[in-house]
């Protein structure tokens, strides 16, 4: 199924919430993969060397995909942190992002309900002064036309919304296009028509 257009994560934000005179400062960041926001992560820690805890979340594509995502307690009591700042990052909506929340201990314990919900807050909140914006998901297929199809196939192209990445000028035209995940069965639909079957869409293998 293609993937649709989505919110993702366009800034960072630094937003310091206190409960309970614990202080919970969280920071947001874009992130598209486990490696970038394990930097993300480090570099945080390393800005709060003498913070309780470091406990994080991310989302590494859309918000309600349920594939890429990762979270930890770091040491707060198992399930009080890392996933409700999950669930909290779901939640807004917004994807690609990751969640560092840094713990300086106030002397009073929270029990698991008070941490659960000053974490899962903490996130909320943060999330109101992200900026996002939209991620169209792409695909990359390559096509091969007469050259007498050229212009046709190009004003297709331009109508899917689609960006031509290369063109080879051979015995035919061979075209690589980036597509709109969501346009690509249509654009096919349509090179078909116009060439009685002679054009199809091919898979540019990663």
């Amino acid at each position: 199924m293609a993937r649709k257009p989505y919110k993702i994560a366009a800034s960072e934000v630094i937003e310091e919430t206190i409960v309970t005179r614990s202080r919970f400062i969280c920071y947001l960041a874009p992130c598209q993969s486990s490696e970038q926001a394990k930097a993300f992560i480090k570099k945080v820690q390393a800005l709060h060397p003498q913070a309780t805890h470091h406990c994080y979340a991310f989302l590494t594509g859309a918000a309600d995909d349920s594939q890429g995502y990762g979270f930890s307690d770091d040491g707060e009591p198992s399930g009080t942190a890392g996933r409700p700042m999950l669930a909290a990052l779901q939640g807004g909506g917004i994807g690609e992002v990751c969640a560092v929340v840094v713990r300086y201990f106030g002397g009073t314990k929270l029990g698991t309900g008070g941490l659960q919900r000053a974490y899962g807050a903490s996130v909320r909140h943060a999330l109101t002064f992200l900026a996002s914006k939209i991620k169209i998901p792409m695909v990359h297929k390559s096509l091969a036309c007469q050259y007498n199809q050229v212009n046709d196939v190009v004003h297709l192209i331009e109508q899917a919304n689609a960006k031509i990445i290369k063109q080879d000028f051979t015995e035919q035209v061979i075209i690589q296009v980036a597509i709109p995940e969501a346009q690509s069965e249509r654009l096919q639909q349509q090179l078909f028509t116009l060439s009685a079957g002679e054009i199809v869409l091919q898979k540019i293998e990663d």
